[in-house]
């Protein structure tokens, strides 16, 4: 069943409005806190005698009945997020899988217009507000911290046969009760890649090509092929790049989607040096070229090894995220040695160009090690 066309914003609905899910449960809404391309978020409770409070723990989203992205995001959460969920969890070891809480759905009518609306739990701050505050950058280990929690909750969502297809720090939001929990949100663009256990093919369709966030969207996405796991990890992969370093490589040309595909495809043909030399923007991406190279290698219908790409990630840091502003620069110890003057400066430069030219030959000949008994086909 294809999903409905699109449609602009809808109409707010007023405060207080009581509506009814599937189940005969009664949602009150409370004031809009949020909106997407084409729906509204409002403060929601089931205490429908009493006005929504500001610390509700639910929110609705609410849009018109013709439109598409709440009609994919609510396909997806009825056929993944099952109560086999949480046994999914514990047969992992996971304490937490970043999916966002699903409660109902259902249809209103308000002046002759009909909403589609779907309960969810509260979420807190996107990710994208936590970036600009601390210049585009995140802390290097909370990055692979970010890049390991997110690998659990793509291996769920691919294992339900879907992908997310839009990865992106405005769409992973905190908890609200749980800042320390990073949830994986909006599921619009979610797409069923693997229907009655058949994959699907892999087919370019130049009139269906750029889909997604220009910023991130898979060089798949770019030829028009549908979304698939590798393109859902190639999306990570450019994420983490970005959350390192600040910015990526095709930032200046971001208007010409051409332009983006050439230079991904080029920093992809380049691994791992195209990626290993941008750490001079940022703390070291070692860990970001191995997981872009490793993606490289994988066919379009292949199933990622996740615990490996877990394992790529693994960093000294644990604990809590840590969401401070990143202020280390491109390796400190290399920072330090530079502030030497006269010849020996450029002989500190001269050795620190020979270390980072025998670490790239060495991760290099570990990810081929790595990958090579891995599934390879041409597409």
């Amino acid at each position: 069943m294809a999903p409905p066309k699109k449609k602009g914003l809808p109409k707010p609905l007023p405060e207080g409005f009581i509506m009814s899910d599937t189940e005969k449960k009664r949602w009150k809404l409370g004031k809009i806190i949020g909106q997407g391309g084409f729906g509204l978020i409002y403060l929601a409770s089931q205490d429908v005698d009493r006005p929504v409070p500001e610390d509700t723990d639910f929110v609705i989203k609410v849009e018109y009945l013709e439109n598409g992205p709440l009609f994919s995001e609510l396909k997806f959460y009825q056929r993944a997020a099952k109560p086999e969920m949480q046994q999914w969890k514990r047969s992992r070891g996971l304490d937490f899988l970043g999916i966002p809480a699903y409660w109902g759905t259902g249809l209103a009518e308000y002046n002759n217009l009909s909403y589609r609306f779907m309960a969810m739990d509260r979420l807190g701050s996107d990710l994208q507000k936590i970036c600009e505050h601390n210049g585009g950058r995140m802390k290097r280990g909370t990055v692979l911290q970010l890049g390991q929690g997110l690998l659990d909750t793509l291996e769920y969502i691919h294992e339900n046969e879907y992908v997310h297809a839009d990865i992106k720090a405005a769409n992973l939001m905190l908890g609200y009760r749980d800042p320390e929990k990073v949830y994986l949100a909006d599921y619009g663009l979610s797409y069923r890649y693997c229907p009655t256990r058949n994959h699907k093919e892999y087919k370019e369709n130049p009139k269906k090509g750029h889909n997604g966030t220009m910023e991130y969207t898979s060089l798949d996405a770019h030829k028009g092929v549908s979304p698939s796991r590798r393109g859902d990890l190639q999306i990570l992969g450019f994420c983490l790049l970005h959350w390192l370093c600040g910015s990526l490589p095709w930032d200046s040309v971001l208007r010409n989607p051409a332009q983006v595909q050439e230079a991904k495809a080029r920093l992809m043909n380049h691994l791992p040096d195209s990626v290993q030399q941008l750490s001079a923007s940022g703390a070291s991406t070692d860990e970001v070229a191995q997981f872009l190279f490793y993606v490289q290698t994988l066919g379009y219908q292949d199933k990622p090894n996740y615990q490996h790409l877990k394992a790529v990630l693994a960093s000294s840091v644990t604990g809590s995220l840590d969401f401070s502003v990143a202020r280390e620069p491109a390796g400190e110890s290399n920072s330090k040695a530079l502030q030497t003057s006269g010849r020996g400066k450029v002989r500190t430069r001269h050795r620190l160009r020979t270390v980072e030219k025998h670490k790239r030959r060495n991760l290099f000949s570990f990810i081929v090690h790595s990958a090579g008994n891995l599934h390879h086909s041409n597409t």
